[in-house]
């Protein structure tokens, strides 16, 4: 899996993909992740990525031409890609889109700032528009985060034992529960904090229903 994501701070990135499952990952060759600096596809010597936006308006606007030809550039046209574009107009990520991302070869990411991008670019060079949530973040390096660890832990080899993913490798979506460990009893300044007493049973079917009847269904 390729990983491509379009920013004007690559900075913001180094010390994420230098720690835990996605640094190994990248080590062993299962994951491909590029961080591409934005400012390399302008002309002027300013390396200008905005501009004012047409019809007044407060802050700056990223500007489509340099979007375009670093898309142009880094997209694979001899892998399954996806183009995609953070905006909290978009669709609200979730498990099954993430699931979906996985069967790509190629994800390209492009992270916006200041007021917004132009909207040429999600019209006519994203593919898709991904929301991580209804609030407004300074810019899309963090949910490209999100997006590019939520569909890494999808991918064979990157969470380390296949029996980690089979939970949760699962288009329809999969049960999160309550997890417990040791101590069985943790004793507090007034009361003893308790493991429920079905997790020390050892009746891994009563167990398999409590789990269902905890858990909540994450799509």
């Amino acid at each position: 899996m390729r990983f491509d994501i379009i920013t004007i701070f690559p900075f913001i990135f180094t010390s994420y993909l230098k720690e835990s499952l996605i640094k190994k990952a990248t080590e062993k060759k299962v994951l491909d992740i590029r961080i591409h600096d934005l400012r390399k596809w302008t002309d002027d010597p300013h390396k200008k990525v905005d501009d004012r936006p047409f019809g007044g308006g407060s802050g700056m606007v990223m500007k489509i031409e340099p979007i375009w030809k670093a898309v142009s550039e880094i997209k694979d046209n001899n892998l399954n890609s996806k183009v995609v574009v953070f905006t909290p107009r978009g669709k609200k990520f979730n498990q099954k889109t993430a699931f979906r991302f996985s069967k790509h070869e190629q994800i390209i990411m492009i992270c916006g700032r200041y007021e917004g991008i132009d909207e040429r670019v999600h019209k006519y060079i994203a593919e898709e528009e991904i929301s991580i949530g209804n609030y407004v973040l300074m810019g899309g390096e963090v949910p490209a985060m999100v997006v590019m660890e939520s569909v890494s832990r999808l991918i064979p080899e990157v969470v380390g034992k296949e029996e980690f993913l089979d939970e949760r490798n699962k288009e329809e979506g999969f049960i999160e529960y309550p997890q417990y460990t040791r101590p069985e009893v943790f004793s507090g300044e007034e009361k003893d904090w308790k493991v429920p007493k079905i997790l020390l049973s050892g009746d891994h079917k009563k167990i398999k229903q409590w789990k269902k009847k905890k858990g909540k269904i994450i799509k």
